[in-house]
């Protein structure tokens, strides 16, 4: 019997991450999660708990922390899911260089750095090995408040490409793309479940991405069926949302 495969999820100790290493526990992965503090509950499945290690991806040198835990404690690394990240939203006419640099650092630079030492490891080893960088819908559709977060989430999708054309074929790169996912917080960045629910009533598929649809989608570029797809976008946004000109239009009739 082969031994399990190993993955490292950034950002994995809540919300969407939690779930992406929930579900590669689900299915037999030894799972790394790697946050800024440890939470009091990893997540775990069938009594099996995944591994943890601090790290604040915001540093450089963090990067390198992570991907040597996995090594260190599981001798590969044959999946990263880069999914750390995220923004404080706020005027772009405001924000500081100290904030920007900040939003920069962890949604574009840290998941290179990351996938930089991963890589390092999957190529020397005779499967290789597969990335998948977690993006937002923010990066074809930006709002106000979020110029840099926007930015930095449509760099990821370019650096996905040209990392899958470098670095096959030992090692494939692939996207998740979200729309909107409903979370424990979502209604308080909405401003209330009677708008949140108004977010969910544009999407085509009548409601929001919960965090166990793009942990599905993971598990679907993860898998053997999938070794020929790199360079690929995947979108999980439930059709993405009727047009702004079209409820305007249907506004009329009210």
């Amino acid at each position: 019997m082969s031994d399990p495969r190993v993955v490292l999820v950034t950002g994995g100790t809540r919300g969407i991450g939690a779930a992406i290493a929930t579900a590669f526990l689900g299915v037999g992965y030894e799972v790394v999660v790697c946050g800024r503090r440890e939470p009091e509950d990893l997540p775990t499945v069938d009594g099996r708990a995944a591994g943890f290690v601090a790290a604040d991806l915001r540093e450089p040198e963090a990067a390198l922390v992570a991907v040597e835990a996995a090594l260190a404690s599981h001798g590969r690394i044959d999946l990263l899911v880069n999914n750390a990240g995220g923004t404080a939203p706020g005027p772009a006419a405001e924000m500081s260089a100290r904030s920007a640099a900040a939003v920069v650092n962890l949604n574009l630079l840290a998941p290179f750095y990351v996938a930089q030492r991963a890589n390092l490891a999957m190529q020397e080893q005779d499967e290789g090995g597969a990335i998948i960088n977690i993006g937002s819908s923010s990066e074809a559709r930006p709002a106000p408040g979020t110029a840099l977060y926007a930015a930095a989430k449509s760099g990821l999708l370019g650096l996905t490409r040209a990392l899958a054309v470098e670095w096959g074929p030992k090692v494939r790169v692939n996207q998740v793309t979200p729309g909107p996912v409903k979370t424990p917080g979502s209604a308080r960045h909405y401003g209330g479940e009677e708008a949140l629910a108004a977010a969910a009533s544009v999407i085509p598929a009548g409601r929001m991405a919960r965090p166990e649809d793009v942990a599905a989608a993971c598990l679907l570029l993860a898998a053997a069926d999938a070794r020929y797809v790199s360079g690929a976008e995947l979108r999980v946004d439930g059709g993405g949302e009727v047009p702004a000109w079209l409820t305007a239009i249907q506004s009329l009739g009210d």
